[in-house]
């Protein structure tokens, strides 16, 4: 179908990339200008700006009646914020909560959230507001034509860009957000530290960042908790604008238990009773009896912590919660503001402060400035109004007779329009004779005024001499003392699980078919316990149940499980391959339980081994590790314990009958490998399975061994194996007739 030209449009072709970009960026720069950063002159976002603002505006002053916080929310989103009425109202909250603002600016009347749910507050129709006595700094100076005024959303009123703050409030109630592609946290600060160090600055404009951190060393929480960050950290935070620091709650001896009073910023007591709570039922907490929250309206946090017996040691007990729950926590610092170029910068400490001088500057003179002009306007009219008394009838007859009298005065007297209008709405009663006097009164305290302003105003010393001695006003007004301590420390550190676990006597049965089951107690008869059908006792250890308990097979890889993780021995137990990832064909042929420092012989069924300490044994790796290398045809041996390495005598016995003895000190101490030759046993006998090493162990004095035949034994002590003594590597003698073909051999104390 064809168109005419007049039926045509005219379209502008822009392409997708191109408008893609142009919105999101139009979107980030909303984001950031007008949600997301606080600006550095007033430290607020604009939401939280029109809330202030629309409550002076409602006449909520600290000293009024408080009103229904529906009626504030109504008036920020109809005239001022054209958002959602709950996130507006949970701005307020927050500016209202002395747990979450260092300095609230708002006073909340009715329930304003819990340090344990901060967002648990009343719906606005229950509560009300005004603003607090801190809130005046921001709004003191707001009518002295000290800030820009823009057109609200709909062009129908007036807001102020800024407000005129007397303090660094970006400071002393930090900040949080979130914008795009940049994010805020500024933590809060004292306010006496704060000015102290803004007053230096401004008296020392080439102040070091050093000297500023001797003013503000760190932040200051409203909850309290101590700052454990060095300060060195802290100065190099402060020195970058970002960073991360720590908190950690406060906490004493009351008798036997553990009073927390303090808790770090933004952390909630029933998280942190959560936490606990849970390790408790873990069993990670057994020094632990109980935790109370005896918090109350006498004491914001009180958690009590109750041990078991007094022997608990409550430092130590502190430092493991420390580092597992948040009664200590890390704080993200990144100093992000709109700076007075209106752009979003990270800045820092010294930076900051000079920013918001600066702006505090610029609002001073502009007061001052505002001031002199008033000043000099009223000085104007009073002139013409002394003209007016000093010539009082002919000014009347000039009202009375002229039908324009205006013109006629200006022109007689030689008055501006602005005299003239003034004096033309004089009403009668101020024609008397004292009315002279008090307009030459007024000039002369005017005219005092005018000069101190235009004085201030040319002089930058008394300028500045005039801002530090506001700050030092508002100082004494507002400041505190210091919440948070100061306190250098070291990182916590939690308890290993073996510090934390009961330590009971318990031993550890492994059956031939590799099932394995804990059992309380070391007078267990393991040969007594049922077994599955085909299965049998195999092997067992005695230890504590907060002790690895590591298993080898006849590979010499070693498996490590925590012996309070295996089953009860009530059952027939759990097979070790559902624990671990262990080769195909596995056997499991020993096992072994000690101290890390214990030390343990090694050994394959070829004569070779070594001796290790048992931390070396430990894995976490469900494939095992290996640890004795096995030559092809031989298998691992059971593990020995040896109880005095200096002292003990290593018995080595061959299937063939062969034993002998020598010192555990000839063999080398490895952490894993093949070791060296124990007991000489001819090569092609080994390769064919004619012979092996086939038991070992070790002897020390007070112990005996029993060297088993089928179902008879020989008992020998450190004196009987003088004949058998020798040099490591060599092949022994052979023991009695009956006794030489060995099944196995135990050691035992006598």
């Amino acid at each position: 179908m064809n168109s005419t030209s007049s039926d045509t449009q005219a379209f502008e072709v822009e392409p997708l990339r191109a408008y893609a970009e142009r919105a999101y960026l139009n979107y980030a720069m909303y984001v950031v200008h007008d949600r997301a950063l606080p600006h550095v002159g007033d430290g607020l976002k604009p939401v939280q700006r029109r809330i202030i603002y629309a409550m002076s505006e409602l006449g909520l002053s600290a000293t009024s009646k408080p009103k229904k916080s529906a009626r504030t929310v109504g008036d920020v989103i109809g005239k001022f914020h054209p958002h959602g009425d709950s996130s507006c109202y949970e701005a307020m909250v927050l500016m209202a909560q002395p747990f979450s603002y260092r300095y609230p600016l708002v006073d909340g009347h009715g329930n304003f959230g819990s340090p344990d749910d901060p967002k648990s507050f009343a719906a606005m129709r229950y509560t009300e507001s005004r603003l607090t006595p801190y809130a005046k700094s921001l709004l003191q100076e707001l009518p002295l034509g000290t800030v820009d005024w823009i057109p609200n959303f709909d062009g129908t009123l007036k807001e102020p860009q800024r407000l005129p703050a007397r303090l660094p409030n970006v400071l002393l109630n930090g900040a949080s957000g979130i914008a795009v592609g940049l994010a805020t946290d500024i933590p809060p600060h004292n306010l006496r530290e704060v000015v102290a160090a803004a007053i230096h600055l401004l008296e020392q404009p080439a102040a070091t960042l050093a000297e500023l951190c001797e003013h503000i060393p760190a932040p200051d929480f409203p909850g309290g908790a101590e700052i454990t960050t060095s300060r060195e950290e802290l100065q190099q935070i402060y020195s970058t604008g970002n960073g991360i620091l720590r908190s950690r709650s406060i906490w004493h001896r009351e008798g036997d238990n553990i009073i927390i009073t303090a808790l770090p910023y933004q952390v909630s007591p029933a998280r942190v009773q959560e936490q606990i709570a849970a390790q408790m039922q873990a069993k990670k907490l057994p020094m632990l009896e109980d935790l109370r929250d005896e918090s109350d309206q006498d004491h914001a946090i009180r958690l009590v912590l109750i041990p078991r017996s007094n022997r608990v040691n409550r430092e130590q007990l502190m430092q493991h919660l420390f580092a597992t729950t948040d009664l200590e926590r890390s704080h993200r610092v990144n100093l992000n503001v709109i700076t007075l170029h209106g752009r979003p910068e990270c800045l820092n400490l010294k930076q900051l402060l000079q920013q918001w001088l600066q702006f505090r500057t610029d609002t001073v003179t502009r007061r001052l400035e505002y001031r002199l002009d008033q000043v000099v306007d009223r000085l104007h009219v009073l002139a013409g109004l002394l003209i007016a008394y000093l010539n009082i009838d002919e000014v009347i007859h000039i009202i009375r007779t002229e039908d324009q009298p205006k013109p006629v005065l200006m022109a007689r007297f030689e008055l501006t329009g602005t005299q003239a209008e003034a004096i033309l709405e004089l009403k009668l009663r101020n024609l008397a004779k004292l009315e002279e006097i008090r307009i030459r009164g007024e000039q002369d305290e005017l005219d005092s005024e005018r000069q101190q302003l235009e004085t201030l105003l040319n002089s930058k010393r008394k300028l500045r001499n005039l801002i530090r001695d506001e700050l030092l006003e508002d100082a004494r007004l507002y400041g505190d003392e210091r919440r948070s301590p100061l306190v250098s420390r070291a990182a916590a550190q939690a308890f290993n699980e073996s510090d934390v676990l009961p330590s009971e006597p318990v031993t550890v049965i492994m059956s031939r078919q590799g099932w394995v089951r804990s059992a309380k107690g070391h007078d267990i008869e393991p040969d007594s316990l049922n077994y599955r059908t085909g299965d049998e006792f195999a092997y067992a250890v005695s230890g504590r149940s907060n002790q690895q308990v590591v298993f080898f097979d006849q590979y010499g890889r070693g498996y490590t499980l925590p012996a309070h993780q295996l089953p009860s021995a009530r059952g027939h137990g759990e097979p070790l391959t559902g624990r671990f990832s262990p080769p195909a064909d596995v056997r499991f042929c020993g096992l072994a339980m000690a101290q890390e420092s214990q030390a343990v012989l090694l050994a394959s069924s070829y004569g070779y081994g070594f001796q290790t300490r048992f931390e070396h044994l430990l894995s976490r790796q469900k494939a095992g590790k290996q640890i004795v290398t096995i030559a092809k045809g031989a298998e691992m041996l059971p593990p020995v314990l040896i109880d005095d390495v200096q002292n003990a005598v290593l018995v080595a016995v061959s299937s063939d009958g062969y034993l002998l003895a020598f010192p555990v000190t000839d063999i080398p101490e490895l952490a894993r490998g093949k070791g060296n030759k124990l007991i000489n046993i001819p090569a092609a006998k080994l390769k064919t399975g004619e012979l092996r090493m086939a038991a070992l162990t070790t002897l020390c004095d007070r112990q005996e061994l029993l060297i088993w035949s089928g179902k008879r034994y020989l008992k020998m002590r450190l004196a009987d194996l003088d004949n058998y003594r020798g040099e490591r590597a060599q092949r022994g003698r052979k023991l009695p007739r009956g006794y030489q073909q060995v099944s196995h051999i135990e050691r035992q104390a006598y």
